[in-house]
């Protein structure tokens, strides 16, 4: 048998059919998954010749899930980030030509080595907090050969990283200029086309859209979520942000597996998610950023047992954000969650989030995708900020 026991471990699983945190435990892993966990002093007698690795002490987890980010793009908007310093919103920026045109401008400008050499840095300072599975999104080409080179652009980051990439579809993010007053029409002529030949190519895990005034109505999403179907994909949505349009009800309709964002999702959205399993994934790094002033409803997704899941939205405009770690103390500190809210939020919701159910928990069964940490506790990671406590991370059972 090819396993490894990690012994005298501090194990916070992540299961709820355990304890919060373990100590003395012993995890045992074969190829890529776990096939024994529990107290040390429990370890079945089969095991006694296979090889061991004791932590001393170390606090393992699941390895983290970042489960929204648009962490491939082209250039920067730091000159946005002093413009809203200077009393401008984000609705002004985007409408005046800013915001995500102006990161299209420079995505479709770059080319695909280009976009995988400017992702990495981003991506590897996820993976050095203990990131094992990495959602990336498209959007910032909106014509097909720019949203092609984005999904490729994702694909390679899995190739050339020991990480696992989820790619999500995003064409549905802004109208491009050369369809200004024209959304249906780039919906019909882009968006759907390219929908199909990123499928066809196997390039797109699930199917995404923005649901705002400055983006796509409703009725728009529908029209993009009925393809998805059609094609047999997971679709999410980007709701209730901004303003409350239905965007996460209509999610929640269409089973999706996340809504995002929802800082003006209502007690009505959350009893619809909860009826359709649809996880509620905060993004706190844009909530900051924006310095926005309505938080999303937590009290009531909690009141109707909706999942909520935490990630960085890392992207260039309103989340530059590339510390997962960071995202989960904001969570807390600005949404009010629980430490263990926002562990199982950047954990097990978060693979739920990506219709990953066999992650994010340590477990029999599930995959081998472990972080282990030089702390003592999950709320140590949480409250310190800014320094990089892991010291190991494990993926698909292979020491990383």
């Amino acid at each position: 048998m090819d396993a490894l026991i990690l012994t005298d471990a501090t194990l916070a699983a992540m299961d709820p059919a355990g304890p919060w945190v373990l100590p003395d435990a012993a995890i045992v892993m074969a190829h890529d998954h776990i096939l024994w966990c529990g107290p040390g002093s429990d370890l079945p007698a089969d095991y006694a010749a296979v090889e061991r690795r004791p932590l001393g002490g170390r606090l393992v987890t699941p390895a983290l899930i970042d489960c929204h980010t648009h962490i491939v793009h082209g250039g920067h908007r730091a000159a946005e980030f002093e413009a809203r310093l200077e009393g401008r919103t984000y609705e002004e920026i985007a409408r005046q030509g800013g915001g995500i045109l102006s990161t299209v401008r420079a995505t479709r400008a770059a080319t695909e080595d280009d976009l995988v050499a400017q992702a990495l840095p981003r991506v590897d300072a996820l993976l050095a907090e203990g990131v094992g599975t990495l959602e990336i999104k498209s959007g910032y080409g909106l014509d097909m050969d720019t949203e092609l080179r984005m999904l490729r652009a994702a694909r390679r980051i899995s190739r050339e990283r020991d990480l696992t990439v989820v790619t999500s579809f995003l064409g549905a993010h802004a109208v491009p200029p050369e369809f200004k007053g024209r959304p249906d029409a780039y919906l019909t002529e882009v968006v759907l086309p390219t929908l199909r030949a990123a499928h066809a190519e196997g390039l797109v895990n699930a199917v995404d859209g923005f649901c705002e005034g400055i983006a796509f109505t409703p009725d728009q999403i529908d029209r993009l979520f009925e393809e998805a179907r059609d094609l047999g994909l997971h679709v999410k949505l980007h709701a209730e942000q901004l303003s409350h349009l239905g965007g996460a009800e209509l999610a929640a309709r269409h089973g999706a597996l996340s809504a995002d964002h929802l800082e003006y999702a209502t007690a009505q959205d959350a009893a619809a998610m909860a009826a359709s399993g649809t996880v509620a994934t905060l993004l706190p790094g844009a909530f900051y950023t924006l310095r926005e002033r309505r938080a999303p409803p937590v009290g009531a997704f909690r009141a109707q047992g909706v999942p909520m899941a935490v990630a960085t939205d890392c992207n260039p405009g309103s989340s530059p954000l590339s510390s997962l770690l960071l995202a989960m103390n904001m969570a807390c500190t600005l949404f009010g969650l629980t430490v263990e809210e926002s562990w199982l939020g950047a954990t097990r919701h978060a693979a739920r989030a990506l219709g990953l159910p066999e992650r994010g928990t340590v477990a029999p069964s599930f995959r081998a995708d472990l972080a282990v940490w030089d702390a003592e506790s999950p709320a140590e990671l949480i409250y310190r900020m800014g320094q990089k406590p892991l010291h190991a991370r494990i993926h698909g059972g292979r020491w990383c």
